[in-house]
């Protein structure tokens, strides 16, 4: 009799993952951000808050210097000369946007995973008592409803307002606003779960709750956790990138891509790569994120298809 060869799960949702050429350009760019930021230290040329009144608001290195950029040339503009070792040129302080945008990337994806991680804890704890406990259902998900009637964003700028402006409390914010939504989907998976019959059979061999919840129930939930918690990581970046815009997420002068955005929107005309440098760092980790978690639900979890 031949033994039956097993796969890792894990093994076997990493081999599907790389046959999307897309799905796999997304996790090795994410995994090279995520890189990056963690040697920001290390890499960035200088520090986030360096400044040099001197060479404020200078291009990148995609500036060109021709034989007409002469100081005697009538259109000579100093402001227009690349500084070498600014890569991405410099911002209205004088300040390297190429080591800022390193260490905003940290910022926005440590609120991102730290959210998430805070919202899914809470979420699933809830979903799970929700969908498990028939008399706990409806209480909890009131609660959950009534966190749905505030807008996301707006929901985090109250929390916000109440405690105060700092990263904490940011993070806190984001991830109140993620619960609802990892509540409801684990709730409705759970249901479908203890319905099953190795379930009922637990039970009557004298299983206690905890260990059904714990071992059985939360185990088959994670792929549907998994997949949220990877979309609800765009979600998070977005967040903290709309809250840092508003003046209500990280505080100067600590670089995150949302704020630099919002420093950048007054020199929009005069220099647009300010925008451009840290709007395209929010738009990749985010399409990269969503693109992701896309391919992982259909991995992962086929229930979840469209």
């Amino acid at each position: 009799m031949e033994e039956m060869k097993r796969t890792h799960p894990v093994k076997t949702a990493m081999e599907k993952l790389f046959q999307n050429k897309l799905a796999t350009l997304c996790f090795f760019f994410l995994i090279a951000e995520i890189i990056l930021v963690l040697l920001a230290p290390v890499i960035a040329p200088y520090s986030y808050e360096e400044q040099d009144a001197t060479i404020k608001l200078r291009p990148g290195i995609w500036a060109v210097v021709t034989a007409e950029t002469d100081e005697s040339s009538p259109d000579y503009d100093p402001q227009e000369l690349y500084v070498p070792g600014h890569i991405l040129g410099t911002d209205n302080f004088g300040r390297d946007v190429f080591s800022r945008l390193l260490y905003g990337g940290r910022i926005s994806l440590m609120v991102g995973f730290v959210s998430t991680f805070m919202g899914l804890a809470v979420g699933v704890i809830c979903g799970m008592l929700a969908g498990y406990y028939k008399r706990l259902d409806n209480p909890i998900m009131r609660v959950m409803d009534l966190l749905f009637t505030f807008p996301g964003i707006l929901l985090a700028m109250l929390v916000i307002a109440m405690l105060g402006v700092n990263t904490f409390n940011t993070m806190l914010a984001i991830s109140i606003w993620s619960i609802p939504s990892f509540a409801r989907m684990v709730r409705g998976k759970v249901l479908q779960i203890k319905e099953e019959d190795y379930i009922m059979a637990t039970r009557s061999l004298g299983a206690k709750d905890s260990r059904i919840l714990l071992v059985h129930v939360l185990r088959n939930c994670m792929p549907i956790i998994i997949v949220i918690a990877t979309m609800r990581m765009a979600t998070s970046i977005i967040s903290i990138s709309t809250l840092s815009y508003l003046g209500m997420g990280v505080t100067p002068p600590m670089p995150e891509w949302g704020g630099m955005i919002a420093a950048a929107k007054e020199y929009l005309w005069k220099r647009p790569s300010l925008v451009f440098v840290s709007g395209c760092a929010v738009m990749l980790t985010v399409i990269s994120f969503n693109i992701l978690g896309d391919k992982l639900r259909d991995i992962l979890d086929p229930s979840l298809r469209d």
